[in-house]
């Protein structure tokens, strides 16, 4: 029977296994897995149709990101739901939302235009689910096991979209868009059952009402410290600028885009397993500064139009730097109250997929005037200039404690 009480702490666990015997652990990992999947293969279904539709590099790299530019509004608006008082609830509903968009975008001579609504809606709603998720997951897990779950869904996240990337291509030739889409609508619908039937409800003890005043004062919080700002620049810009560099793939090389997509896929999937399994925090947080330069400075081989094996071999290596966020993942929730995370958490990831998109607009918007390769080469110095010029404030930000003056801001407004 649902409970709006915490249960006790849950034993510290050490490896993949112990953590799926948790049984709403398995059902939030399943429920992200099964998304992760779905979110793929539309996305690769749609940045195809807009490709053979339009032949635009721009609307073909936002119609694969186009729904991170509406995650900022979930963040700046309606984020507090994350930690209201029944986040299985609320995390229901909003993957009943997902399920009918995506299966919206099923239909059959759709207007480019309505699709594109219809990722600005799901992207939306889909900010508060992750940040529901997120504040669920720190619950459902003890701290000291935060890392090792994050570092298992984003391994699982990388691996899907190997499988995802792989599977569109191969299902693209057999079925119309329209067909994949029916496909990631069944998974949407497997996603929301296996969280529907195994995660409890539980109280995140919000001391204030959810809405609109609750997360801008948060977010002001957020926002007014430096340490969590320079945190939240590099989980956001560097990444972004990357994936706009994955955005121009299908631009780039249609033939083999979805092969190059798979490659990314699987450095992140490698870097993700041995920095958060393999490596201590005290290590991972060492090496970050690495990780993060390691995610851009491969794609400069871009500017010479390698041949499609370099290439691949290089977007292999830079996935791997997409491991960087867990270090910074941790020091943020260092920083962060519990009573909060949900939305800080929230913030975190829906900036980071809004950055994705302004670096896919901002990649295809060059590539209109430039050459692919040129723009991807670009993008990469800007990536590597970000993180070389907010090195300091990164540093500072890692010997700040969550013992601070804004900590009872962010408790009691």
């Amino acid at each position: 029977m649902p409970s709006d009480t915490l249960t006790p702490a849950t034993p510290p666990t050490s490896s993949y296994r112990a953590l799926l015997g948790n049984r709403e652990f398995a059902g939030l990992y399943a429920g992200f897995t099964l998304t992760v999947a779905a979110t793929t293969l539309s996305g690769f279904a749609l940045g195809t149709l807009v490709n053979q539709q339009t032949r635009s590099p721009f609307l073909t790299a936002v119609s694969m990101y186009g729904a991170t530019f509406a995650m900022v509004l979930g963040a700046l608006t309606l984020m507090s739901v994350a930690d209201g008082k029944r986040p299985r609830r609320t995390l229901v509903a909003l993957q009943c939302v997902s399920l009918a968009g995506v299966a919206a975008q099923a239909v059959p001579g759709l207007p480019l235009a309505v699709r594109f609504g219809l990722l600005l809606v799901l992207g939306f709603f889909q900010s508060l689910g992750t940040g529901t998720r997120m504040g669920l997951l720190a619950e459902v897990v003890p701290t000291t096991s935060y890392a090792l779950a994050r570092s298992l869904m984003n391994i699982t996240s990388g691996g899907t979209a190997i499988l995802g990337y792989a599977i569109g291509a191969l299902l693209l030739r057999h079925l119309s868009p329209q067909g994949v889409f029916v496909v990631a609508t069944a998974l949407t619908a497997l996603g929301l059952v296996a969280v529907a039937t195994t995660v409890r409800e539980r109280s995140i003890r919000l001391t204030r009402r959810p809405g609109l005043r609750q997360t801008w004062t948060t977010n002001t919080a957020l926002f007014s410290h430096p340490g969590r700002r320079a945190l939240l620049l590099n989980l956001w810009v560097p990444n972004g600028l990357i994936v706009g560099c994955e955005a121009l793939f299908i631009s780039y090389d249609p033939e083999q885009a979805g092969v190059l997509l798979a490659a990314g896929s699987a450095g992140m999937l490698l870097g993700d397993l041995a920095v958060g399994r393999l490596l201590t925090a005290d290590r991972r947080h060492r090496y970050a500064f690495v990780l993060r330069l390691l995610l851009a400075v491969p794609y400069l081989v871009f500017a010479f139009h390698p041949p499609t094996p370099v290439a691949m071999a290089a977007v292999f290596v830079a996935g791997a730097g997409f491991a960087a966020t867990l270090p910074l993942q941790e020091q943020l929730l260092a920083l962060t109250p519990d009573p909060v995370r949900g939305q800080v958490q929230g913030v975190e990831s829906a900036g980071r997929m809004t950055w994705q998109g302004i670096g896919a607009a901002i990649a295809g918007g060059l590539a209109q005037y430039l050459s692919p390769h040129t723009v991807i080469a670009a993008l990469a110095a800007a990536s590597i200039a970000v993180t070389v010029l907010s090195r300091p404030h990164v540093l500072r930000a890692g010997a700040a404690r969550s013992e601070n003056p804004l900590t009872s801001r962010l408790l009691n407004p």
